[in-house]
């Protein structure tokens, strides 16, 4: 995974609520084992047309938040299935992190283990970050891991919580398996000072 230190992008606002995971991604690209092109389902049916083409008016689609890095989203989000593919698809589209009122303990979990920075936000300050992105879509905000603070240009900061293991590997870029793997030296030297 890619070390998440400090995120400095334009945001995509998605006023949804209990945006589920086959909202997020539909069940038919499923059958996928790999996250390549997963970000090309991201929100398919809100997204295209049944003919394939875009929905002009779905905000993905709207010019002004081509690039952005964060998504500002509504209570509940990633509600429903266990699967990571949702995450998958949030990542390969370009998402570095979502911010909501709350989230799914599974799809939370999810985003933590594969790179994805869940950002939980009181109800009237994404309220506040929505309108603010929706006149100005040129407006960075300011994601710092380590501080755990999101801060806008003109200096508004709110704080968010994140459990202290998955904050390191979040800022390391390390999954579970990397975590061990970076502990076996520690290990080793704990086994070879206990042997028998």
């Amino acid at each position: 995974m890619q070390p998440f230190t400090t995120l400095i992008s334009t945001a995509v606002p998605m006023r949804a609520e209990n945006v589920d995971t086959d909202q997020i991604i539909p069940a038919r690209y499923l059958t996928a084992v790999t996250k390549a092109g997963m970000g090309d389902g991201l929100f398919a049916a809100w997204r295209y047309e049944t003919d394939g083409s875009a929905k002009p008016d779905f905000v993905l689609n709207v010019p002004d938040y081509q690039g952005a890095e964060i998504l500002i989203a509504g209570r509940n989000f990633g509600s429903g299935s266990s699967r990571e593919h949702a995450v998958w698809a949030l990542t390969e589209y370009g998402f570095r992190a979502v911010i909501a009122p709350g989230f799914a303990d599974i799809f939370y979990n999810n985003s933590l283990k594969n790179g994805l920075l869940p950002v939980t936000l009181p109800e009237d300050q994404v309220a506040m970050l929505w309108d603010l992105v929706e006149e100005q879509p040129d407006t960075t905000i300011s994601i710092d891991l380590d501080a755990q603070t999101v801060t806008l240009p003109d200096g508004q900061q709110a704080g968010f919580a994140i459990d202290p293991y998955r904050k390191v590997c979040l800022l390391k870029g390390l999954d579970d398996l990397g975590y061990l793997l970076e502990q076996a030296p520690a290990i080793a030297a704990y086994e070879a000072s206990h042997a028998l």
